[in-house]
């Protein structure tokens, strides 16, 4: 099938359609393969198809990705294809489909990646809510292609210089069209790496507003089983490294010298000056390393400062050194204990610091100083928390943690509050740990007070002299793998816990907002998080002229000596009634009382617990059909009525 170029769908005409809210402009050259899933996507939008313009661009494939394009735009009315000459990158495609956008927002998606069904209806509601000028939505990795930042926190209005936005420049976000109008924003054509590079700083640097959307994954970033993302290609470094420099130069220019710029070089030395400094530089013969070290030597001498050294890993610190020095064959090593070989283990010194385990450390006839193999402000404790349920009133905790090239020779749990910490041994073997949390025990012995407490683990790792010799310590907060809901989770429900001599108490699990800390709340009056959350029960009258009250609850840790006792009250008055309890599996309690009289009035229901000194009063709500479980049940006695004429209010 021949294609033309310009091959345009109509679009629906008229006064009545409404302008588009997003045009999503998508550069395609020879991805036919992932076409289905990229475009899929955008037909696949939960915000409605009328808000929604599609440009896709093919640049010159010749791998079916056109005639695609052209039988889609007969399915979809608001799909427009542009045609053109391969241009040798997505610069020039996507300004060829800005040109053509016409809604309030463009979104740049690449032909081999995805959205999420919602992204677009949150991206463009947020940018609505805050007057956007560029809006990030969350992104997540795929098919071996990692994400360039974890966004987590939703932000109304973010800066480039505390926020890890700067840390994608890509196209794929949400941009304000008529702010990349005003600011005359357009991405470097003929370029397969780096074309966006200008493009995100400068829009970065110049929007007023930048939001974050993390509420959920809006981007996914595909790698292709082929190797053929732009990335992985063939490049002549040495001209790359030029042309990075002339990248730099207009950030350099919008930033003062200072911290606020060297905040964003450290970035830029992440993902651009020594990115190359890997498998491309050992890939080459000597003349052809020395050439790429010469490229990227004025980089270096222009804009690493002490304070960008510093915050380097080891790694990249030791190259960026190198570079600087003209230190090749030092370089070469560095550069190979990472790609072809593991670097050594670490070295612990006698007061606590750690040198990463790269060559040529401490050695007196190398011009490489100590600062730039310390890692010890980079030993950060990696650990999960696999699982955390109660068992007989014990909190029983299981994970894995240790400290990066260390190891972990000690695993404590840390009950932390106010100035307060209790210490519990954990059992560790192999990177894995157990540990046993009793709250009549836990306070070095004795019984854990009430107060809401943050939990945390602690890891020691020592050196090659054992506990007597050096050693190096980090803590970190304990956050649940599982990303249920608290209410969800019957491990996070309020429990009884026996605290010996000090008596039962109300004991709740919950996860601190936004991180998802693990905490626990103790609380012997059992007011701050009730029990019997999922208390409902029903009142029915029974032909013999009697009124059945009958309510179910899961009341974890419930003492099998505990009270459990309907109860009627009012403003002033409360009525105790006969009741007997049924206990079934998963701690699910049954209890009912049958009244053959009662004194007249309006009466709610609660179930009372009474569980040595520790007694809640807990509100019964309405169950069976129509019930909003909202609704507290109650019952009518009407005035001079025989047993028979209780009944159930509604309300």
């Amino acid at each position: 099938m021949s294609v033309p170029d310009d091959l345009a769908a109509a679009a629906p005409t008229g006064t009545d359609a409404p302008a588009p809210t997003v045009s999503v402009i998508v550069p395609v050259h020879n991805t036919r393969r992932y076409l289905d899933r990229s475009l899929g996507s955008v037909f696949a939008q939960t915000l409605d198809r009328r808000h929604i313009e599609v440009i896709a661009v093919d640049d010159g494939s010749t791998d079916g990705s056109a005639e695609w394009l052209a039988e889609q735009a007969r399915r979809h009315p608001q799909l427009t294809v542009l045609r053109q000459e391969a241009s040798g990158g997505p610069g020039k495609p996507r300004n060829a489909g800005l040109a053509h956008a016409t809604g309030d927002y463009v979104f740049f998606l690449d032909s081999d990646d995805r959205l999420d069904p919602q992204a677009l209806f949150w991206l463009t509601r947020t940018a609505q809510r805050y007057g956007s000028d560029i809006v990030y939505g969350r992104i997540a990795g795929a098919d071996g292609r990692a994400a360039p930042v974890d966004l987590r926190t939703t932000s109304a209005h973010v800066s480039v210089f505390d926020s890890p936005v700067y840390w994608s420049l890509a196209a794929y976000k949400l941009f304000r069209r008529s702010f990349l109008t005003r600011h005359q924003l357009r991405f470097v054509e003929g370029r397969l790496l780096g074309e966006d590079l200008p493009f995100g700083s400068t829009a970065l640097l110049r929007a007023d507003v930048v939001s974050v959307f993390a509420e959920r994954t809006c981007y996914y970033l595909h790698g292709r089983d082929d190797n053929s993302n732009a990335s992985r290609q063939e490049t002549d470094w040495c001209e790359y490294l030029g042309y990075i420099g002339t990248v730099l130069d207009p950030v350099a220019a919008a930033v003062p010298p200072g911290a606020n710029r060297d905040k964003l070089m450290v970035r830029h030395f992440h993902g651009e000056i020594l990115m190359p400094f890997g498998a491309p530089y050992l890939a080459r013969d000597p003349a052809g390393r020395t050439a790429m070290a010469a490229a990227a030597r004025p980089l270096v001498e222009r804009y690493l400062t002490d304070r960008v050294l510093a915050a380097l890993p080891p790694r990249l610190r030791l190259r960026a050194h190198c570079i600087r020095a003209g230190l090749d064959d030092e370089l070469t090593a560095v550069v190979r204990a990472d790609t072809e070989n593991r670097p050594d283990p670490p070295h612990l010194d006698d007061d606590g610091r750690v040198y990463a385990g790269y060559p040529y450390f401490r050695d007196p006839r190398r011009a490489l100083p100590d600062t730039c193999y310390d890692l010890t402000d980079r030993v950060v404790l990696r650990q999960r928390l696999i699982r955390q349920r109660w068992a007989g009133g014990v909190l029983h905790l299981r994970g894995t943690a240790a400290l990066p090239w260390l190891g972990g020779d000690t695993v404590e749990i840390l009950l932390r509050r106010g100035g307060t910490t209790h210490r519990i041994p954990a059992r560790a073997a192999d990177g894995a740990w157990r540990a046993a949390v009793d709250p009549a025990t836990a306070a070095d012995g004795a019984p854990l007070a009430d107060g809401v407490w943050g939990l945390k683990i602690a890891v020691t790792a020592h050196g090659p002299g054992g506990a007597t010799g050096p050693a190096v310590r980090r803590e970190a907060w304990l956050v649940p793998e599982d990303e249920r809901d608290d209410e969800d989770d019957t491990g996070f429900a309020p429990r009884i816990v026996g605290r010996g001599p000090a008596g039962p108490a109300v004991a709740a699990l919950f996860r601190s907002r936004p991180h998802g800390h693990l905490h626990l709340d103790l609380d012997r009056d059992g007011v701050r998080r009730p029990l019997g959350g999922d208390l409902r029960g029903t009142a029915d009258c029974t032909r013999s002229g009697r009124a059945t009250l009958t309510a179910r609850l899961t009341l974890p840790g419930c003492p099998v000596d505990a009270e459990l006792r309907l109860i009627l009250y009012d403003a002033t008055r409360t009525v105790a009634l006969r009741t007997t309890v049924e206990r079934a599996a998963g701690d699910r309690y049954t209890v009912r009382s049958l009244l053959r009289s009662g004194p007249t009035g309006t009466w709610r229901v609660a179930l009372r617990v009474t569980a040595g000194p520790l007694r809640r009063e807990l509100p019964v709500r309405t169950a069976g059909r129509g019930a909003d479980g909202r609704t507290p049940l109650t019952l009518t006695v009407p005035g001079g009525s025989p047993a028979g004429l209780l009944r159930r209010a509604r309300r």
